[in-house]
């Protein structure tokens, strides 16, 4: 079968004619075609950003919507809830029970992860941004992971660039500071978590002054350790650290435990030195006031009171006499009944 173009004279083309069903089945198509661009879907985790004609226009929630077709409007689907994870100074190849790394190495003797480093930086792209300068002017690398979600997906799309390289180069930038106003030994032992909030707040002050629209969930300091060339000499010095830390509460031990005693004893001891001059005290003023008291009946009636102190004094003392005699006054001549010659075993010497 032959065919011809309209208005082509040629007799021997057939002449192809259009019909009433042409228009509209050009307008099906196009509907057709535009049907599929005007529903858009925004997952749970996500909300849905929509630009037309490249300008920003509106927010979407999770769930079914619409928009302008054929171009007119585009949509940018951000996660919102999903926690977005950076490493620094290595890097999770395959995570599980037994997590694989790019730029660490097991060793055999410990059984433990660790980085294969070596001095020149430009061997090892881990060292590069993980060889950090201390404030006691000490070397350590250090290993941290940075966790953030997006909190404005409008600011997260439009105000930076590469949201993920700049997080990582704001992330070096500021953990260098923080590990330069600290020392060695903060940074291996008591510090890491002081570190870690000051990180924190200072990438989160950086990210907000930018308007990122990211928001940090948490620093985690993973591993702090001295090159491999100065570990020898860094661990004997920390043995020495440790050695004299443990002489140290020992002896902290020991003055815990003869201090208290020797004050307790002290305390007692003048407690008691306390208590005997309280003892003098009141036995004299009671002797006094005796004696006052006698002293007056004395005057009241002498004779009675001499008789009275004599015979109070014989009750004190007789008791504690062996042999006691007794003579009338009216005796004149003692000596006959007096046995003066001593005695030793019942015979006469």
């Amino acid at each position: 079968m032959e065919f011809s173009l309209p208005g082509d004279n040629n007799p021997k083309m057939p002449q192809f004619k259009t019909g009433p069903w042409l228009v509209p089945l050009i307008i099906l198509m196009i509907v057709m075609s535009g049907a599929g661009s005007i529903f858009f879907q925004v997952g749970p985790d996500e909300l849905g950003v929509v630009q037309r004609f490249g300008k920003y226009v509106r927010t979407e929630s999770p769930g079914l919507h619409f928009k302008l077709p054929f171009g007119v409007e585009t949509v940018r689907n951000v996660k919102v809830t999903h926690v977005f994870k950076e490493e620094f100074g290595f890097r999770t190849l395959q995570s599980g029970v037994r997590s694989t790394y790019a730029g660490r190495e097991e060793s055999p003797s410990q059984g433990s992860m660790r980085m294969r480093r070596q001095l020149s930086v430009g061997a090892d792209p881990f060292l590069e941004e993980s060889l950090m300068l201390t404030g006691d002017l000490n070397v350590a690398i250090v290993e941290w992971i940075v966790q953030y979600t997006v909190k404005d997906p409008v600011q997260f799309l439009f105000r930076v660039r590469d949201p993920r390289e700049t997080i990582r180069n704001m992330s070096e930038s500021v953990m260098r500071l923080v590990v330069g106003d600290h020392t060695i030994n903060q940074i291996l032992t008591s510090g890491r978590e002081k570190i870690q909030a000051q990180m924190e707040a200072m990438l989160q002050e950086l990210l907000d002054d930018y308007g990122s629209g990211i928001a940090i969930k948490n620093v985690i300091l993973q591993d702090v350790t001295p090159p491999n060339e100065v570990k020898p000499s860094f661990n004997f010095v920390n043995e020495a650290r440790q050695e004299k830390e443990r002489l140290i509460n020992e002896a902290w031990k020991e003055y815990n435990r003869v201090i208290p005693m020797a004050k307790g004893q002290a305390e007692q001891v003048v407690r008691e030195a306390e208590g005997y001059a309280i003892e003098r005290i009141n036995r004299a003023e009671g002797d006094a006031a005796r004696f006052r008291l006698a002293f007056e009946a004395y005057k009241k009636s002498p004779a009675v009171t001499k008789k009275r102190l004599y015979l109070e004094t014989m009750e004190k003392v007789l008791p504690d006499v062996q042999d006691k005699l007794f003579l009338d006054e009216r005796q004149t001549n003692l000596l006959p009944l007096l046995d003066l010659n001593p005695r030793k075993g019942g015979q006469e010497s």
